[in-house]
C-alpha cells in the first residue's frame, strides 16, 4: 500500500516536483510525520542562520547541527537520517536556532502562523504559553555577529536510497563510520548522548601528530607498557657527566684514571726553560766547567 501511494504521487506530480523527492501523506516507520523522502533532499542554508531548509519538500523540514528536524503542528521531530525514522522532541528541548528561523522558510506552515511577519521567527511564546516563555526568556535575542558555522551535510547518505535505505539497526553504525561532525549545541548534544549517537573518531596517527615532540619517551612507554629507558633520558644531560653515563650503561663503577689523573707541573707553573744548559743560580754550565778547570 505504501509503495502504491508513492507511485501515484509521482505520476500525479509534474516533473519538477518529482525531482523535489517528496510525496505527502505517507506514514514512516516509527513515528508518522506525514512525509516521505525517498532520495537525499536538496538543502539550502537559511541566510544568516546555521540551519538548512529543504525548498523542494512540502514540509517544515530542516537540518541543524548534524541532525534532521521537522515541525508538524505543535510538535518537533528529529532524525539522524534524511527519511527517518523520526523521534518526538519535547518543546523544552528544541534548539533555539531552529525556533529562530523566520516564518518564510516553513514550506508547510501551520494554520496558527497566519498573520505573522514572514521575516520574523514564529511567536512560540504566544503559541506555547507564558510558562514556556518564562523558562525560555531571550530565546529570540542573539548576537547576529557571533552565529556558529553550519554543520556539514551528511552527503554520504546520498548513496542510500530506495531499497538501499538502511533500517534503524544499521543507521547508527553507518553514521558513526561516515560522519565525523560532533554537535556544538547543548540540546543537540543531549540528543546524541541519549540515543548513543557519535561521529567517527580521528585516527590514532592524527592524534599523535598534535602531541609535543618532547613526549616521545612517555608515548613509547604507553604503547609498549614498559618503563622509559634511562638511556633516552641521559641524552639531555650535560657532557661533563660522560663518566656517570658510561657507568649506567655498563653497570661497572667508573674508573678513577679518567677523573683523578693529576695535571702536569708545567701546566700549573707556567712555561719552563727549554734549554738543558741553563745554569743553577743564573751561570751557564760552560762557565762553571772553566772555573772548575782553573781550581785544579
Amino acid at each position: 500500500m505504501r509503495r502504491l501511494f508513492v507511485a501515484m504521487g509521482m505520476l500525479l506530480c509534474p516533473l519538477g516536483f518529482v525531482a523535489a523527492q517528496v510525496s505527502v501523506g505517507i506514514g514512516l516507520p516509527g513515528v508518522s510525520i506525514g512525509i516521505e523522502v525517498p532520495l537525499f533532499p536538496d538543502l539550502v542554508q537559511v541566510p544568516g542562520y546555521p540551519v538548512y531548509y529543504a525548498p523542494g519538500i512540502d514540509s517544515n523540514y530542516f537540518f541543524y547541527d548534524g541532525l534532521y528536524w521537522d515541525c508538524e503542528g505543535d510538535n518537533w521531530y528529529w532524525s539522524s537520517w534524511y527519511n527517518g525514522p523520526w523521534s518526538l522532541v519535547d518543546q523544552d528541548s528544541v534548539p533555539d536556532f531552529l525556533l529562530r528561523v523566520p516564518v518564510r522558510y516553513y514550506r508547510h506552515p501551520p494554520a496558527y502562523f497566519s498573520g505573522w511577519r514572514p521575516d520574523d521567527p514564529p511567536r512560540w511564546g504566544e503559541r506555547w504559553g507564558s510558562g514556556w516563555e518564562r523558562q525560555h526568556s531571550g530565546w529570540d535575542h542573539w548576537d547576529r555577529n557571533a552565529v556558529p558555522r553550519p554543520a556539514p551535510l551528511p552527503v554520504y547518505q546520498k548513496q542510500y536510497a530506495g531499497n538501499r535505505y538502511p533500517d534503524a539497526a544499521h543507521q547508527q553504525s553507518l553514521h558513526a563510520q561516515n560522519y565525523r561532525y560532533q554537535p556544538s549545541d547543548t540540546k543537540v548534544q543531549q540528543v546524541y548522548r541519549a540515543q548513543g549517537l557519535r561521529g567517527s573518531q580521528p585516527s590514532r596517527s592524527a592524534n599523535k601528530g598534535v602531541q609535543p615532540a618532547g613526549n616521545a619517551v612517555a608515548r613509547s612507554a604507553q604503547r609498549t607498557g614498559q618503563p622509559a629507558r634511562m638511556t633516552n633520558l641521559a641524552k639531555v644531560q650535560p657532557a661533563g657527566n660522560a663518566v656517570a653515563r658510561g657507568a649506567q650503561r655498563t653497570g661497572q663503577p667508573a674508573r678513577m684514571t679518567n677523573t683523578a689523573k693529576p695535571a702536569r707541573i708545567t701546566e700549573q707553573h707556567g712555561p719552563q726553560p727549554t734549554s738543558q744548559n741553563t745554569q743553577r743560580g743564573g751561570r751557564p754550565a760552560v762557565a762553571r766547567a772553566k772555573d772548575e778547570e782553573q781550581h785544579r
